[in-house]
């Protein structure tokens, strides 16, 4: 069946389009044509391709966690489909090393299966620094061993992708270089690394930071700490920007250091796509309200963010041009974890996984294959 989209901007995870079309057929783009008459008539707003969320620790009640499943983490997928995202990478905080390596064989097991959205894993841990942990818990917190590095290099083998969040202090340049040359994105963070171990690390392969100004070593004027170290660089760097994490002076800042290789992450919990307001987790409560998760002293425990309340923030109170933050939402994570040819771009003999968003810059239509959701 040809589709011809008229009536909306169209970003085609690069450019801007005005006054065109976008033609698919058989679920595929076809390409994107002066604008014409066309079959699904748009009411303004944007057209762009679904989003690409690299870090999602659950969604529809369910926390990636050790009790997981190829059924869970398809449920948790399906859930962040529903709100815009064409893949996502399921999230594991740091875990005792029989859940993590139950999470793993369920990655394993999606990967096989071909379940929609998923991208492959996020490992956020346990190789973090205890003085960064933020909510992880600290019982299981430690340095990589040679065990670590043989499982996490054997699992990057078996899964469409693999990302690792460690610290600088709880793995060697060695065991980075090892990850990376098994095709790990290794990812900096929980960490109150120098400036120097910062540099070392991504000397030795780290290709991103987790959480750009959370749970890290800040920069003074002394000491540039690892966020530092990202906005002299050219690593890659997730943002949480719900307005709460960072204040959006800190975000305009990083921008105007970096003018590229920065991208948004929700950081969600199991809270996302659900009315919940309260979950318990091990065994401390996790509370949701007026756009926080909090645990019952007040320390944040992840987002109640989706990526089209993020990109809301980054362009309306950041200021942020129209065409960057939509690129940070699709084509520059897909670039990361290497699947630029399938995800973040409407070109021609793309899938049309697609988005639209309203004037408000509110998730208002979904397509998935070129079929409306």
């Amino acid at each position: 069946m040809r589709q011809v989209f008229t009536g909306a901007q169209i970003f085609d995870g690069t450019e801007l389009h005005d006054g065109k079309s976008l033609v698919v057929e058989g679920g595929v783009v076809v390409g994107i044509e002066p604008a014409k008459k066309g079959d699904v008539a748009l009411d303004g707003g944007i057209l762009c391709p679904a989003f690409v969320d690299l870090q999602v620790n659950g969604g529809g009640g369910i926390l990636l966690d050790g009790q997981a499943d190829a059924g869970r983490i398809a449920a948790i997928c399906a859930t962040h489909i529903l709100m815009g995202c064409a893949g996502v990478m399921p999230t594991l905080r740091a875990d005792t090393p029989g859940s993590t390596a139950k999470v793993i064989a369920a990655g394993i097991a999606a990967g096989q299966a071909n379940v929609p959205g998923f991208l492959g894993l996020h490992l956020n841990g346990p190789h973090l620094d205890p003085r960064r942990k933020g909510t992880q818990d600290e019982t299981r917190l430690r340095p990589m061993t040679d065990a670590d590095l043989a499982q996490l290099t054997e699992a990057a083998a078996a899964l469409p992708a693999l990302m690792v969040t460690l610290s600088p202090t709880a793995a060697t340049s060695e065991q980075i270089a090892a990850l990376t040359k098994a095709g790990i994105v290794v990812s900096l963070g929980h960490s109150d690394c120098s400036y120097d171990e910062a540099r070392g690390a991504i000397a030795a392969g780290a290709a991103c930071v987790t959480h750009l100004f959370n749970a890290m070593s800040q920069m003074s004027g002394r000491e540039p700490g690892l966020v530092g170290a990202v906005l002299d660089s050219d690593i890659a760097a997730g943002l949480i920007a719900d307005g709460i994490h960072v204040s959006p002076v800190s975000l305009r800042v990083a921008m105007a250091a970096r003018p590229s290789g920065l991208f948004l992450v929700s950081n969600c919990m199991a809270f996302a796509g659900t009315d919940l307001t309260e979950l318990t987790v091990g065994k401390r409560r996790i509370l949701r309200a007026k756009g926080r998760l909090m645990l019952e002293d007040g320390t944040l425990a992840g987002a109640d963010l989706r990526l089209d309340n993020a990109l809301a923030k980054m362009v309306r109170r950041v200021g942020v041009p129209a065409e960057r933050a939509l690129a940070m939402a699709t084509s520059t994570p897909a670039a990361l974890i290497g699947m630029s040819a399938r995800l973040g771009h409407l070109l021609p003999g793309r899938r049309a996984d697609m988005v639209r968003l309203n004037s408000n810059w509110e998730l208002e239509n979904i397509w998935w294959g070129g079929v409306a959701m």
